[in-house]
């Protein structure tokens, strides 16, 4: 959604690179071209002249005039400035000293109320509560009905005692659900209410009726972020019928210019609290402000990329991956078909690669990787037998032309895929050998000594070495994105590696018993 106003900062901030210092004309021409940037983003003007003003007044201080590189240091302060008109700081929930926790939703129709009720519920049941779902939408046709769907998809219940479209008192539904939830022991009760086109004095007066029938202990007002200024007119009008304690930002996956969640949030003096980012029920987080100015400037977000992969990666199965190296059973297609799907929960492969810093300088190759190579690829293994997984030896001619025909591929793509494998597959037995994993204890000395005297007269051109090339490190499976390669290589700042398979401490090796005895060396 930032794409647009990150290329146009991007432009702003190349510029002052190579200033070795500052003068009032270039900080005045950056803040002009900064201002422009927002306001075709469609950040509210009021929100511009507090960040201009901001940014202008420190630039023009001691930490810019005294920096060894001024450059840097505005592009720092924008950041914290960005940081601040977001929200400053990550806002949690807040939850009642005695459940159930009351969150009413109020928006606009269309904004995406009862899809975020299912996501809310299944973040909170992932965070150990039990969450209960409240229908109080009675009048979009099936909205009752959607709320059901959404909160089985979600693995939460719902309080749906009348049949909606136009049938049933939705205050008295919203009162009588927080007795319901204490009766059923739900922690929290999540409250859809109705919405409309347009703001009008019904809606104003139906939300009001049900925040004082249940008084809730958080209202969170649900936007739609590609509805630009609207937003805003939105949000101060919500702010003043009814009161707000939060905004939810939904459709951040889209292609507007994304200025409502620049806005928001100075306007109305309300946190930003969670953000929805696509289509499914996973597609939900906690809203970081310093996550998102970082990569509105293209810096990544390698911390929500590390969260991901935590989320993906199973600690049991990284040990028991760990335990299968160590023991020497080697690593099978099998275990490359888990990582990889594990890794395809984790989303897009463009949008995990996008989190990484500098991403923001690769944005056409990134659009160009395509998530059905990946399941292209999952397909050829999972049309092999078990026994053909766990050892690709067997896979001659014939089981390869079968494997391509089943898989919808060529016999050529099977091919690259068992070649590449191969060499993933030596090179992890070369880690279960030299890395100490778990029950296998350090290599002694000698043994390490007689691994790099092998490998010293394999360099200077020995029988064994002679004419062959440096083995290389394994390319990645078909179609994928250079640098994703195979399970264990993820991208820097992501999680480490299954215990026992971190480097070598080189420091405490011994080479001693190598030093050249020959005279004048």
């Amino acid at each position: 959604m930032f794409e647009t106003l990150s290329d146009r900062l991007d432009k702003v901030f190349t510029g002052l690179r190579g200033k070795g210092r500052l003068t009032d004309a270039d900080i005045d021409a950056t803040a002009r071209e900064i201002r422009i940037a927002l306001l075709e983003a469609d950040v509210a003007l009021p929100a511009v002249r507090a960040f201009i003003n901001a940014v202008k007044e420190r630039a023009r201080g001691a930490e810019v005039s005294q920096a060894l590189n001024p450059a840097q240091q505005v592009i720092k302060i924008v950041n914290e400035e960005l940081v601040q008109i977001l929200g400053g700081e990550t806002r949690r929930l807040r939850y009642a000293k005695q459940s159930p926790t009351v969150v009413m939703l109020a928006g606009l129709q269309g904004s995406g109320k009862t899809t975020l009720a299912g996501k809310l519920g299944r973040w909170l049941r992932s965070q150990g509560h039990t969450p209960l779902l409240v229908a109080c939408d009675l009048q979009r046709p099936n909205a009752v009905n959607q709320l059901s769907i959404v909160a089985q998809q979600a693995g939460v219940d719902v309080y749906a005692p009348e049949p909606g479209n136009g049938v049933g008192d939705p205050i008295r539904v919203a009162a009588d659900s927080i007795e319901h939830a204490r009766r059923t022991q739900h922690d929290v009760v999540v409250v859809d209410t109705a919405g409309r086109l347009g703001i009008d004095a019904e809606l104003m007066a139906q939300a009001a009726g049900i925040r004082d029938a249940v008084r809730p202990d958080e209202t969170l007002f649900v936007v739609d972020a590609m509805i630009g200024q609207d937003a805003v007119t939105t949000a101060e009008a919500f702010r003043d019928g009814v009161g707000f304690s939060g905004v939810v930002l939904t459709k951040l996956d889209g292609d507007a210019r994304g200025g409502a969640a620049l806005s928001v949030r100075y306007v109305t003096g309300q946190p930003i609290m969670f953000a929805s980012t696509g289509e499914k029920l996973s597609d939900f987080d906690v809203f970081h402000p310093e996550r998102m100015a970082s990569r509105i400037l293209g810096m990544g977000d390698v911390l929500t990329l590390i969260e991901q992969a935590e989320q993906a990666f199973d600690a049991d199965q990284a040990e028991k991956m760990a335990g299968k190296l160590a023991s020497r059973e080697g690593f099978t297609l099998e275990d490359f078909l888990e990582q990889m799907m594990a890794i395809r929960k984790m989303g897009p492969i463009a949008n995990l690669l996008g989190m990484l810093p500098g991403a923001g300088a690769m944005k056409e190759q990134l659009k160009q990787v395509d998530d059905r190579d990946l399941d292209r690829t999952a397909a050829i293994i999972r049309s092999m037998t078990p026994q053909e997984r766990v050892d690709s030896r067997i896979i001659n001619a014939s089981r390869r032309v079968r494997i391509a025909n089943g898989s919808g591929v060529t016999v050529t793509e099977v091919n690259q895929l068992l070649e590449r494998f191969a060499q993933a597959q030596k090179m992890m037995g070369q880690m279960a050998g030299s890395m100490g994993l778990p029950g296998m204890g350090p290599m002694s000395k000698k043994a390490r000594g007689r691994q790099m005297q092998a490998q010293s007269k394999k360099g200077k051109g020995g029988k064994k070495g002679k004419g062959k090339a440096p083995a290389r490190r394994p390319a990645g499976a078909p179609g994928l994105p250079t640098g994703a390669g195979f399970p264990g290589q993820l991208p820097g700042g992501m999680p480490s590696l299954p215990p026992g398979q971190a480097l070598p401490d080189l420091s405490k090796l011994d080479f001693s018993q190598f030093k050249d005895e020959r005279p004048g060396r």
